[in-house]
């Protein structure tokens, strides 16, 4: 009798071994990858700044409304905030600010051909002004004011 139960648990220890060596590797693969999934959606407010050419200022508008539209209807960034404001430097050159966030930080840099066709028609109306590119981006902290 003493051997049958060793016999029977020895395939019961067995059967759970294999088990775990099967199912664990799996778990691991299933974390790590919802770890990096997760990371790829994390939020990412910019603030653009467009050096845009003398005389563009009309055409220039219209590309950046066509952006904002693709990127909405892709689901790229929040529909708020949205910010643009133009203002003038070095004398009269007309300068465009945008400020938006997209959903994912990884989306500038996987951006599919319709948004890098509307970025380089951006760069063709942007010039370069003294150490700054046409188009400076750069992440931004949204604050919001506290209500008193």
């Amino acid at each position: 009798m003493l051997g049958i139960y060793t016999r029977e648990h020895f395939r019961h220890f067995m059967r759970i071994t294999y088990l775990l060596l099967a199912v664990f590797p799996l778990a691991l693969i299933g974390c790590s990858t919802t770890h990096r999934s997760s990371a790829k959606r994390v939020p990412e407010t910019v603030l653009v700044t467009y050096h845009v050419k003398p005389g563009k200022e009309a055409e220039f508008q219209a590309v950046l409304s066509r952006a904002w539209e693709v990127y909405r209807r892709e689901h790229f960034v929040f529909a708020e905030p949205h910010i643009v404001v133009q203002d003038t430097e070095d004398g009269s050159k007309p300068r465009f600010v945008e400020v938006f966030t997209w959903v994912s930080r990884s989306i500038p840099g996987h951006a599919p051909e319709s948004v890098k066709t509307i970025w380089k028609q951006e760069e063709s109306l942007c010039e370069k002004r003294s150490e700054h590119n046409g188009i400076e981006p750069g992440e931004v902290e949204l604050l919001v004011p506290r209500r008193k």
